[in-house]
């Protein structure tokens, strides 16, 4: 941890070329877009990739001068973040706790009612969004790591925010990822509303070689993209809807851990992030119905080296991903920029970097990939989440327990 940053909390963010290391106590330095890679080093994996611009695209630098704050360093490992309509934030803290921040870094108590999570391994109080309709309801939804009888599972929380901001009311679980597993990883999760109203929920695949083939299981919600009501019925137009042989629900499957979701501003289309396994890491872009390989694909490899399956990364029928990172991401949060304060971030796609330490700002032409900037990398943090402000800029927490605001100077 840099602890020269926590007072004063402000640090500019200076930008130079590839593989060199941000510095403070300058001016912000303008740059320019670079044709080499943002990975200098080898590329440790072995697997050939689909097509030009998969992987390690040239490097992208912002040009407009920003700065960097972080906001409050005092949250408890936070795991989702949503902008309440007033400008404070809404934030989830991994051991249950639920907590309302102000823009200059106040936390309120715990918020009341919030039900019991398994805060154990990668489960906890997870991804946070609010209804589209929250000035008039009131209604927020989230996702957390349920116990039950058999096991743990992701489930899906809605309820309603109490005037005073001190409880939730009318709490209902309305959704369950089955079957329970008794393992403490790869819950996924994030939930987002699509533009017909309807929510999107990821799950994992719980991780283990035995639960692993669920992804590919359309009577498992393991491994999948969820789309619900508000009630937690399977959405109309759901793909798999009438196949007896498939729960309504679902999406699209062959996931591996997605914790990353956004909605592109200008085209409604729906991009997720996962995880690979020891590299791998993907970003795709969702269509209905489609299967996205794992287990039976992967660019990355098994934990101890050995090939993930039959050690392939194409298949017929199986879906590439727009991008993938070897050395990882770790990808969790994500979102896209909207705002007009900073002209040359709208609709590009933030994410969170948590091994990785950095943000990866991400430039999308026609789907695909054409420049990545590492941001914040100087600072330590496992960065777990983002979102826009109504001001402009971004804002992001980490595990450590940092929300910074990232925006034009």
């Amino acid at each position: 941890m840099h602890r020269s940053f926590l007072s004063p909390l402000v640090f500019v963010v200076i930008l130079f070329s590839c593989g060199e290391n941000n510095r403070m106590g300058a001016n912000v330095v303008k740059t320019e877009n670079t044709t080499s890679p943002v990975e200098t080093s080898d590329p440790p994996s072995e697997y050939q990739t689909a097509f030009p611009g998969q992987t390690r695209i040239a490097a992208a630098k912002t040009i407009t001068p920003y700065e960097g704050r972080i906001v409050t360093d005092k949250l408890d490992h936070p795991w989702g973040i949503v902008q309440l309509p007033d400008g404070r934030f809404l934030i989830t803290e991994k051991r249950g706790a639920m907590r309302i921040v102000s823009g200059s870094g106040q936390i309120a108590s715990p918020i009341a009612g919030v039900p019991a999570v398994n805060a154990g391994g990668q489960g906890g109080l997870l991804g946070i969004t609010l209804d589209p309709a929250f000035t008039v309801n009131r209604m927020i939804y989230w996702s957390f790591s349920e116990n039950t009888a058999s096991g743990n599972l992701t489930a899906v929380g809605k309820a309603s925010l109490s005037a005073d901001e001190q409880r939730l009311e009318n709490v209902q679980v309305i959704y369950r990822a089955t079957p329970a597993y008794r393992g403490s990883l790869h819950y996924g999760s994030r939930v987002v509303f699509d533009r017909t109203g309807n929510l999107l929920v990821s799950t994992g695949e719980r991780s283990d070689i035995e639960t692993r083939p669920q992804a590919q299981d359309l009577n498992s919600a393991l491994g999948k993209i969820i789309r619900i009501t508000t009630n937690g019925q399977p959405a109309a137009g759901n793909p798999f809807i009438g196949n007896s042989g498939a729960r309504p629900e679902i999406y699209t499957y062959g996931h591996r851990n997605v914790q990353g979701l956004a909605i592109h501003p200008a085209t409604g289309d729906v991009w997720e992030n996962e995880f690979g396994p020891r590299g791998g890491d993907e970003l795709n872009l969702i269509k209905a119905g489609l299967n996205y390989g794992w287990p039976l694909i992967s660019y990355g490899k098994e934990y101890n080296g050995k090939k993930v399956g039959p050690g392939i990364s194409k298949q017929k029928g199986l879906e590439q991903p727009v991008y993938f990172w070897d050395p990882v991401l770790s990808p969790s949060g994500m979102t896209f920029y909207s705002g007009d304060k900073m002209q040359e971030w709208k609709n590009n796609l933030f994410i969170t970097g948590l091994n990785s330490n950095h943000i990866a700002r991400l430039v999308i032409t026609n789907n695909k990939v054409t420049g990545e900037e590492k941001m914040l990398s100087d600072q330590g943090q496992r960065f777990r989440d983002i979102t826009q402000g109504k001001d402009g800029a971004l804002y992001a927490v980490t595990d450590e327990g940092r929300l910074y605001r990232i925006g034009r100077k």
